[in-house]
């Protein structure tokens, strides 16, 4: 069986119950060899995060912690230049060869994002697309992804493995409703985040001082 490994990215600003749980789900669900939390270091889509670089990654590597099948991949924060997915994807192909199947997470908002992002159309030829559907789901789907969809998408995950790359599969997930600004809110006004994000976590954004005005 091939090598099976799935990537989580995000800016993770900061890393919280809801990016970690369905980390969880997914690597149990597709039984993946691994997953891989890619912090990003300047995302063209998103505004400038409140912590650095250097302090996500911090907080990532508190969360995930040693075993559990969760890693964490520092590759974009390395890169001088936007964190653009397809770049991640072939330096990752580069790296682990044709044969490992890749299996990049994505959530509702984001897949149907998708077309506007950085030679989107490149992307299913380097990885599988996993979509987590969260059941409050109100975003409308782009005519050019539901003919994705039609094309590509599987109900079986077992036929994932099969192929390195190529398929979309949509994964009902745990609904927490739980958001990072939330969080750097809550934080900048003096509330606490507590059991929203990792005790660890919490620690270091106090004992930083971060998202405080």
């Amino acid at each position: 069986m091939r090598k099976r490994i799935g990537l989580l990215g995000g800016t993770f600003d900061p890393v919280h119950f809801g990016h970690l749980r369905s980390a969880i789900e997914v690597r149990e669900r597709l039984q993946l060899d691994e997953l891989r939390l890619i912090p990003s270091a300047r995302p063209p889509h998103r505004e400038v995060p409140g912590a650095s670089a250097d302090q996500r990654l911090a907080m990532v590597q508190l969360a995930v912690g040693k075993g559990g099948g969760l890693q964490v991949d520092d590759r974009e924060l390395c890169r001088e230049k936007p964190s653009y997915t397809l770049d991640t994807l072939e330096s990752l192909r580069a790296e682990l060869g044709s044969e490992v199947a890749l299996f990049m997470v994505l959530g509702w908002d984001a897949f149907c994002g998708l077309p506007s992002w950085h030679r989107w159309q490149e992307l299913l030829g380097l990885a599988h697309i996993v979509v987590l559907q969260r059941p409050d789901y109100d975003v409308d789907v782009p005519e050019v992804l539901k003919d994705l969809l039609a094309a590509r998408s599987v109900d079986d995950p077992q036929r994932l493995a099969n192929v390195s790359a190529g398929h979309v599969f949509c994964l009902s997930q745990t609904p927490l409703a739980i958001s990072a600004t939330h969080i750097r809110g809550l934080v900048a006004s003096g509330a606490s985040p507590r059991f929203l994000l990792p005790d660890a976590v919490l620690d270091y954004i106090e004992t930083k001082g971060l998202y405080r005005p």
